[in-house]
């Protein structure tokens, strides 16, 4: 009698699975629960792996509210799958995905349309870490409901994870930012030179006055200390280029010319009177040829600190492929910056400086605008070197050439030696101990360093041609 009754109470084949409704795997007529762990892995993977052909690809080298629009965007399209697949191909279906799909489609969309400076990124700095904790927290609690699969812990927690971790460094970034600028002291001056401001600071007495000017992606602080030790000697002055340290950005993009027409202009109205000590360390080489090209009666003497020759793009191997790599990576870094990881990676770099220029530098390399500043430059890096290649001579000028030889790359010193026939009256210095770097950073190593420049204003004093120390 039992079997007689579940015969008759136990659904059909046709009532449990309509013949007119296609068979899907994960369908909720379906006992089989479906590859719900290939859903997750695969949408999210989708996700990652669209941001990186988007900005490794068309918007290599966007400017930031594209690329960070952009990362949203190829996120929300990984969220909008693994809704939309579970929902068709699984018994589990996580249409809360839909949530953070809108909220990064939305929030990346309209950085991309709104937010094209740097003055709205940085309101909206602000404003997005709250909203990103609270969704990460919703997220959670409804995957821990919805979701029965170890996807959860091994795909889904991990990026809830990093979406915590981006919102509290963006947090920590936006709060650390407002107080370096609240707490930063500028012993120097603002002056507008057409457009916007840059600071100079000079100390020291005497003549020639002597022009540091910072390499790549360098605020004067990273002259911590060469300009003191020099100051001892003579006037020196210190700068910030366009749209890093104290200076404000520029309107546009700025090649070599621009850059030297802004030195020249600032000085100027600065009433810093010249002939100048050009010292120019890394790709700030370049920039004092093209100011020594371009103003020649305002030079007395050159000092190149390891300075980057204006034929590197033709004779040194692999520079090119270099410099449109970088020039792509450095697009990614004012997202970076903004949350959080160059101020993490930072806090134990510059510690060779003095604790004064440390602290400023530190605060300085962590900044998106700085991070912006650089692309910006690596940018019209390659136009700054070709103009460079207008200086074909100093004359009699002196110049000391200082080569920093550790880990310098093939072909490195020789175009080193090549910079020296800039004038009759030159100096090559090669340094087998001393790196990049720490021919600025390094106390002893900047030692020698000043000790060129000091060479250099007592041969303009004396008037007499250089000597060996």
């Amino acid at each position: 009698m039992k079997g007689t009754l579940d015969l008759i109470t136990r659904p059909t084949t046709s009532e449990a699975r309509p013949p007119n409704e296609p068979f899907r795997p994960g369908n909720s007529r379906h006992p089989s629960k479906g590859h719900i762990g290939l859903i997750v892995a695969g949408s999210l993977l989708s996700g990652l792996v669209a941001a990186i052909v988007l900005v490794a690809g068309p918007l290599g080298g966007s400017q930031e509210h594209v690329i960070t629009g952009a990362v949203l965007l190829a996120f929300a399209f990984g969220w909008s799958l693994l809704a939309v697949l579970s929902t068709l191909w699984t018994d589990q279906p996580q249409r809360w995905a839909i949530v953070p799909a809108a909220f990064m489609g939305l929030f990346g969309a309209g950085l991309i349309v709104f937010a094209p400076d740097a003055r709205a990124l940085n309101v909206v700095s602000w404003v997005w870490p709250l909203p990103v904790f609270a969704l990460v927290v919703w997220m959670i609690a409804i995957a821990r409901l919805q979701l029965r699969s170890h996807a959860r812990r091994w795909f889904l927690y991990p990026v809830f994870g990093v979406l915590a971790l981006a919102g509290l460094g963006g947090a920590w970034q936006t709060v650390a930012a407002a107080v370096d600028r609240a707490s930063a002291v500028m012993p120097g001056q603002l002056i507008d030179v057409g457009g916007h401001r840059l600071y100079l600071h000079c100390t020291g007495s005497g003549s020639p006055t002597v022009v540091l000017q910072s390499g790549a992606g360098e605020s004067s602080a990273y002259w911590g200390w060469i300009a003191p030790a020099v100051a001892r000697d003579t006037r020196v002055c210190v700068y910030d280029r366009a749209g890093r340290g104290f200076s404000e950005p520029a309107p546009s993009p700025q090649d070599g010319i621009g850059a030297a027409t802004d030195l020249h202009t600032l000085l100027d109205r600065a009433h810093v009177a010249g002939p100048y000590v050009l010292v120019g360390h890394s790709s700030g080489g370049p920039y004092v040829q093209i100011f020594a090209a371009r103003y020649p009666d305002q030079v007395a003497g050159m000092v190149l600190l390891d300075g980057q020759s204006p034929n590197v793009l033709t004779k040194l191997p692999g520079f090119p492929a270099f410099l449109n790599t970088y020039r792509t990576a450095t697009a990614l870094f004012p997202s970076l910056a903004r949350i959080g990881v160059f101020r993490l990676v930072d806090l134990s770099s510059f510690g060779s400086l003095p604790p004064e220029a440390r602290d400023e530098e530190r605060a300085t390399q962590s900044s998106p605008e700085l991070a912006r500043s650089q692309h910006e430059e690596f940018a019209e890096l390659q136009t700054a070197l070709k103009q460079a290649q207008a200086l074909k001579s100093l004359g009699d000028k002196p110049l000391i050439v200082v080569t920093a030889a550790k880990d310098a790359p093939d072909g490195w010193l020789p175009l080193q030696d090549e910079m020296t026939k800039l004038s009759s009256n030159s100096m090559h210095r090669v340094l087998p101990n001393t790196t990049h770097a720490s021919l600025i950073e390094d106390r002893g190593d900047a030692a020698t360093a000043s000790q060129a420049i000091h060479d250099v204003v007592e041969s303009i004093r004396a008037g007499t041609p250089l000597t060996k120390p």
